[in-house]
């Protein structure tokens, strides 16, 4: 699976606490092991963020991707649930 970032999310993530960063990259492997894995959450988003999908990062942070293709996801946005839903 190829992983891609997009330019807003590379700003957000470096701006993240380091142990936040560091709990992405590790719910990054889990996703790319197994995506369905119950720890991640990951579901689809309806409204404004229609064709994308969310995946928990902590209890509080969020990492949205497009899925592009069966081997391509791109990461859009992370923050905070109020950051990015509020």
């Amino acid at each position: 699976m190829q992983i891609w970032y997009h330019t807003k999310f590379k700003k957000q993530f470096n701006k993240l606490p380091l142990d936040t960063q560091n709990q992405f990259y590790k719910r990054l492997k889990l996703f790319q092991i197994n995506r369905a894995n119950q720890k991640l959450r990951v579901h689809p988003l309806r409204g404004r963020y229609q064709g994308y999908w969310s995946l928990n990062v902590t209890g509080d942070v969020r990492a949205l991707f497009v899925d592009d293709s069966d081997e391509t996801v791109t990461f859009a946005v992370i923050g905070s649930h109020g950051e990015l839903y509020g």
